[in-house]
């Protein structure tokens, strides 16, 4: 199970999830994918395929937008599939 990025990031892109991330999981980030493709995303997102479950992004995350895929919101469901969908690219 991985964790999800939601709503509340969209337009905030603080980058403190990524720094606390063990396994470099939480995409764009300026310094590995450049800072174009960071100015262009609409937030922050969590590769569902490398999420080790670790929750370290959650506690760090100043706009409370990050759940275990099992706890999202039934609300913010739609974020589950936005960040597997932007790994697609």
């Amino acid at each position: 199970m991985a964790h999800v990025i939601t709503e509340p990031c969209i337009g905030t892109k603080d980058r403190a999830c990524v720094e606390a991330c063990p396994v470099d999981c939480i995409h764009p980030y300026p310094e590995s994918d450049g800072q174009e493709a960071f100015d262009a995303a609409e937030q922050l997102y969590i590769d569902p395929d490398t999420c080790i479950d670790c929750g370290a992004c959650v506690p760090v995350c100043p706009v409370s937008a990050i759940f275990p895929m099992d706890e999202v919101p039934e609300n913010m469901r739609e974020y589950i599939q936005k960040n597997a969908d932007y790994y697609k690219k």
